[in-house]
């Protein structure tokens, strides 16, 4: 700009100033607009020149900000920290121009070398070195390696990711060029500064997180062994005590008692032993179930040699109570399987039982719909609650506490019919009482059965 100006100012003289061709001048008049050209031609040539810089600045500025923007942005909806590396390295290193490397420590707070490219496998003194740097950097809390004035001849930049209760990792700036100086700038550096900061506050929140999350599954754990030894002691001693008692009774009175009453005894045994086995049951069920460890064997069963099956081994609990089985006879085969859903017909039934008034029925009922096989169990009780119609599916959630149980049965149903791809509801009845209804989805073909005509 400045040779221009001069420039200009001699093919002024020598075109249109007298003598034409020449750089002499016959009116020395013309000198003073010499000057007052050159001034000019100077000012705006560096005023225009300031302007370009600020306006590539400004651009550049505005790069960087978007990419810390772009960069926060992808920070808030990643919640692993791996990722949140890889993003911290894509962003920083493409504002630097640089190979950036997030180093995190292990469970002896030691840092290894991630993925550097301009380092060989060969080059194993070079490695280690860098491997010391980073690991003084992280330990100190300090900046060190190339443009510092801490171990310099390092090949990166070392940045330490500080938060808020310690160095979380630290942040290995690797120039793509050798001789890149543009890290020692200060406005540089702070920017590079800005960018580990929001990383190291991105990994904290992160850690935080899993750490918070960790904590509230132990507490749930507490709480869950907490409310099962308080919910089952007194089932488990009950029916223990009974059993105790009975067989004492048969033990030390030997001959001496009627037949009537040792049948009574041994009837009292064997209905507090298949109520603790059910209570047993119960809680097996629910351990694989919060464990995922329960595995379905779906079969193409009958549903009414299922609910047939349930209530033989409820027989002796209903002790004579009505029944009312409504089951269409053209009832298709339906793939499930057939152990659990006899537990989730049990615990309904069972349920039913002890939520009604003795001598009142208690109605079973199948249907299709829509490709679904729905089994309903009614009974003629005090219904539900308002709001306790989900409520009644919840761990060791009891709509009566005067009623013996862990309340676990319904839970245990849930899960099961939840596995199978179902749906359970808990509904009131009209005219009282209240209805458990499921449905299993009824998917593919049965099995061509032969026949027997």
């Amino acid at each position: 700009a400045v040779l221009l100006a001069i420039i200009s100012v001699l093919f002024f003289d020598v075109m249109f100033v007298s003598p034409r061709g020449t750089l002499a001048v016959s009116d020395t008049g013309y000198l003073i607009t010499f000057a007052v050209m050159i001034v000019v031609g100077l000012a705006i040539s560096t005023l225009a020149s300031r302007i370009r810089q600020q306006a590539e600045m400004s651009r550049q500025r505005e790069r960087r900000t978007a990419e810390l923007y772009m960069m926060s942005r992808e920070f808030a909806g990643s919640p692993a920290v791996d990722t949140l590396a890889q993003i911290a390295e894509r962003h920083i290193g493409s504002v630097f121009d640089a190979t950036v490397t997030v180093l995190l420590p292990d469970d002896r707070a030691q840092l290894g070398i991630g993925a550097w490219a301009a380092l060989s496998p060969a080059d194993q003194s070079a490695l280690e070195t860098e491997r010391g740097v980073a690991q003084w950097s992280f330990e100190h809390r300090q900046e060190a390696g190339r443009g510092t004035n801490t171990l310099a001849g390092a090949r990166a930049l070392y940045l330490p990711l500080l938060g808020t209760r310690g160095t979380v990792g630290v942040v290995s700036v690797l120039s793509h060029h050798a001789d890149d100086d543009r890290l020692r700038s200060p406005d540089q550096l702070h920017l590079l500064e800005t960018f580990v900061n929001q990383t190291a506050l991105a990994i904290e929140r992160a850690q935080l997180g899993k750490e918070a999350q960790a904590a509230r599954a132990q507490m749930e754990t507490e709480q869950l062994r907490n409310s099962l030894l308080s919910s089952v002691s007194h089932d488990l001693r009950t029916p223990l005590a009974t059993i105790q008692g009975a067989a004492s009774s048969l033990l030390d009175t030997g001959s001496v008692i009627d037949a009537g009453t040792r049948s009574e005894l041994t009837q009292s045994i064997h209905d507090e032993a298949e109520r603790l086995n059910r209570l047993v049951t119960n809680l097996l069920e629910m351990t694989r179930l919060q464990s995922g460890a329960t595995q379905l064997k779906k079969e193409w069963l009958d549903i009414e040699e299922v609910i047939g099956s349930a209530l033989r081994h409820m027989a002796s609990q209903l002790n004579g109570r009505p029944l009312h089985v409504q089951l269409p006879e053209d009832l298709p085969l339906a793939p499930f399987d057939g152990v659990l859903i006899e537990q989730v017909l049990i615990n309904l039934i069972d349920n039913a039982e002890k939520y009604s008034p003795p001598g009142t029925p208690i109605d079973i009922t199948a249907s299709v719909s829509d490709a679904d096989l729905r089994i309903s169990i009614s009974d003629r009780g005090a219904g539900l609650a308002t709001g306790d119609e989900q409520r009644v599916f919840e761990r060791f959630y009891r709509a009566d506490a005067s009623h013996a149980g862990a309340g676990l049965g319904l839970t245990i149903c849930k899960g099961i019919i939840d596995a199978h791809g179902g749906r359970i509801q808990a509904v009131n009845r009209a005219g009282g009482g209240a209805t458990f209804a499921f449905t299993l989805p009824i998917q593919g073909k049965p099995p061509t059965m032969p026949n027997l005509d």
